[in-house]
């Protein structure tokens, strides 16, 4: 499918998109506010556009900026694809995910490597009507940004993974705990968001890369209370400060041209 870029003159090359807690990015400057129409239907939010510490990048809300849409009912492909309409290339997506192991703790940023899917009912493709693509997800996510991000994070004396495994399940409940005990055998975090987000950007040839934050332990380890969506939210709260800090000494040293794999995704993959 073709991306018409000429309905829009603003554009952006880099975008982060904000999970559960994170609906703005704070010290950007000359923002405006786009609205994108895709043959999707409408983006999560209104697409904003503005100047972070020198790099012109673009911000959408995922949920809405007032936290509105589930994660099973999140137009994915509208979002990817209005993103990729006003020249986005590489996408920074935030989420917040459950911890399945003991060694990933709350508070700690993830860079995970590889997702299981384990959702249901999503718009998993933007290639359902003419030519059929099989694109590969192998490595899922994009190598430069993961190396480069967990490379400052470092840096910065941030608590990160650098690899993990991210379950993504169907929502909008929390797991059970004979789900979760199953989960852990095959993966370290959970989250509800992850799927389709990362194969539709992949789809388009877009870079993309998961930022996870842990908020809690999952059911299955048993050694708390089943987490709520209020104790999401304030663990979201206490890590935006790290998450933030990351963007802003991050973004700035992302270089624009692409030699990783994403840019090629299409290739030989036509039937």
């Amino acid at each position: 499918m073709k991306i018409n870029n000429a309905k829009t003159k603003e554009t952006a090359k880099i975008a982060v998109i904000g999970g559960s807690g994170i609906y703005d990015l704070n010290e950007r400057s000359n923002v405006k506010t786009l609205k994108v129409d895709t043959p999707f239907g409408s983006p999560s939010s209104l697409i904003e556009l503005g100047d972070f510490f020198g790099e012109k990048i673009a911000f959408l809300a995922r949920h809405g900026k007032k936290h509105i849409i589930p994660p099973h009912l999140v137009n994915y492909q509208a979002n990817i694809w209005a993103l990729a309409q006003i020249g986005v290339k590489r996408i920074i997506s935030v989420c917040a995910v459950g911890s399945l192991k003991e060694n990933y703790k709350p508070g700690e940023i993830v860079i995970p490597d590889q997702f299981i899917d384990f959702t249901k009912k999503r718009n998993y493709s933007f290639y359902n009507k003419g030519r059929v693509f099989h694109i590969s997800t192998a490595d899922p996510f994009c190598p430069y940004l993961r190396k480069l991000f967990y490379q400052e994070a470092k840096k910065l004396k941030i608590l990160v993974k650098a690899r993990a495994t991210y379950i993504c399940i169907e929502g909008p409940r929390f797991s059970t705990r004979a789900e979760s005990k199953m989960f852990r055998n095959f993966a370290d975090i959970i989250g509800m968001t992850l799927v389709p987000e990362a194969q539709l950007a992949r789809e388009l040839e877009l870079c993309y890369l998961s930022l996870a934050i842990i908020t809690d332990y999952d059911v299955g380890l048993g050694k708390e209370k089943p987490v709520d969506a209020q104790k999401v939210l304030k663990t979201m709260a206490k890590s935006a400060k790290n998450l933030k800090n990351l963007l802003k000494e991050t973004i700035p040293k992302i270089k624009l041209e692409r030699d990783c794999f994403c840019k090629n995704a299409l290739e030989n993959a036509a039937l």
